[in-house]
């Protein structure tokens, strides 16, 4: 059974920062892309930020040079390191993994930047 457990959410204020971390278990880890996406009230899901098995990284431009995603495959766990958290950057951050059709979601963790 794959399982994709986010932590790390929370309330910031603005200009503060947070780290998300994803552990995965039930699957081989290292030949999944994983990535980062997020949903805010109203809104679709969008992707953040994208790791490839190699460790290539893709960014949304509005978190470029703000977040940064790193993967550890010893620990089967991605990471989401975002700084300079803006109110905009409110909303559920989701765990995903992919394997061009194979595809997992976590359950999500809430990111709430307000003063």
């Amino acid at each position: 059974q794959v399982q994709l457990v986010e932590s790390g959410g929370g309330l910031v204020q603005p200009g503060g920062s947070l780290r998300l971390s994803c552990a995965a278990s039930g699957l081989t880890f290292n030949i999944y892309a994983m990535g980062w996406y997020r949903q805010a009230p109203g809104k679709q899901r969008e992707l953040v930020a994208g790791i490839t098995p190699g460790g290539s990284t893709n960014y949304a431009d509005s978190v470029k040079d703000r977040f940064t995603i790193s993967r550890d495959n010893a620990k089967n766990t991605v990471y989401l390191q975002m700084n300079s958290l803006k109110p905009e950057d409110t909303a559920v951050y989701y765990c995903h993994a992919d394997l061009r059709v194979i595809h997992y979601w976590g359950q999500g963790t809430q990111v709430t930047v307000s003063s």
